[in-house]
């Protein structure tokens, strides 16, 4: 039976996070494969120290990542399974980002707290990290990355939760590299679909279509949802876009998609905060979400009422809110003119 966590195992989180990555950079659940081997063997194969590789493996198996069949002898749990950048699914690109990227900002979360400011404010980068890291290639690539790993999990319980037969045209703001748009479409052969957001994403978005077979009825819009929104579209999608932003910024955003909408439906897919948070993973989850807001892009998770109260200012009608795993689906619907 486990025990509650205190306050000593929490503090040390940061190992967890250590070693996992350790292992993803390693390449560790691509070598062990489907077959239980060796640690020598390992060790051979990803040019590791024997010994401390075994120290390694044993930690992964205390995590539940690894099984040790015997002493020397390890293999890949169904979980672990998921740091080898082919499965299905695979949060080998997010491991790499979070540790890589998000660790060593919020080694500073505490001046965050103090000022109310992002880390990209305290260094006096301005206000928008986005715009600072336009032209970073590898913070982009790995949070691309990592945004492709997290949303694919969730695709299925998007279409699950919404359904799309009524729509003909679907546009998804801030689309990246075009993985939901993408999945959205597979799964409705009757749609057309836009993926829009800055030009950076549009070689890679449209080389995604082309892997799809969807490249007939899928295109990459390039621009700012600040400046506007392209029109055409029935249905707007935004999935982790709202809680990067304040709520100056949210407002300009949805503004330009009801402009842009003639009339249709907004699909807000965000994390929910609890109006009273509890101890439960979900609540965690989110909160930690949040604080990463906070250090990162400068916005924040917000309630059911907070997302109903911006949208509304916006000009959008609350329909319902259904939950997808940690995230909910809040759908709108375009009212006046």
């Amino acid at each position: 039976m486990s025990r509650p966590a205190s306050v000593h195992d929490l503090v040390q989180s940061h190992r967890i996070t250590a070693v996992i990555y350790s292992a993803a950079k390693l390449n560790l659940a691509e070598t062990i494969g489907d077959d239980a081997k060796s640690v020598a063997e390992i060790a051979r194969l990803v040019s590791a120290d024997e010994s401390a590789l075994r120290r390694l493996l044993v930690g992964l198996t205390t995590l539940g990542l690894c099984g040790q069949t015997d002493r020397d002898r390890f293999a890949m749990t169904d979980m672990g399974r998921q740091l080898d950048e082919t499965a299905d699914p695979s949060f080998k690109d997010w491991v790499l980002f979070e540790s890589e990227m998000l660790a060593q900002s919020w080694s500073g979360l505490i001046d965050s707290v103090r000022t109310g400011k992002t880390a990209s404010q305290l260094r006096g980068d301005g206000d928008d990290r986005y715009a600072v890291t336009g032209h970073a290639t590898e913070w982009t690539r790995r949070f691309n990355a990592a945004m492709v790993s997290l949303t694919r999990t969730i695709v299925p319980k998007i279409v699950a939760a919404h359904d799309f037969a009524a729509a003909c045209v679907v546009m998804d703001i801030g689309g990246g590299t075009g993985e939901l748009i993408g999945g959205v479409l597979q799964r409705n052969p009757h749609l057309e679909g836009v993926a829009f957001d800055l030009a950076r994403c549009e070689a890679d978005a449209r080389a995604h279509f082309d892997r799809l077979g969807i490249a007939g009825r899928c295109r990459f819009a390039a621009g700012s949802f600040f400046e506007e929104v392209p029109r055409g579209a029935d249905t707007i999608l935004m999935k982790s876009i709202l809680h990067n932003w304040n709520d100056d910024r949210c407002r300009i955003i949805l503004r330009n998609c009801w402009d842009a909408l003639p009339s249709g439906t907004l699909i807000v897919i965000e994390r929910i905060m609890p109006e009273l948070a509890t101890t439960e993973p979900e609540d965690r989850s989110c909160v930690m979400s949040d604080l990463n807001m906070l250090r990162g892009p400068g916005g924040c998770e917000r309630t059911e009422a907070e997302y109903c109260r911006l949208a509304g200012l916006a000009g959008f009608a609350f329909v319902r809110t259904t939950g997808i795993g940690s995230f909910s689906l809040v759908q709108f619907r375009k009212v006046g003119s």
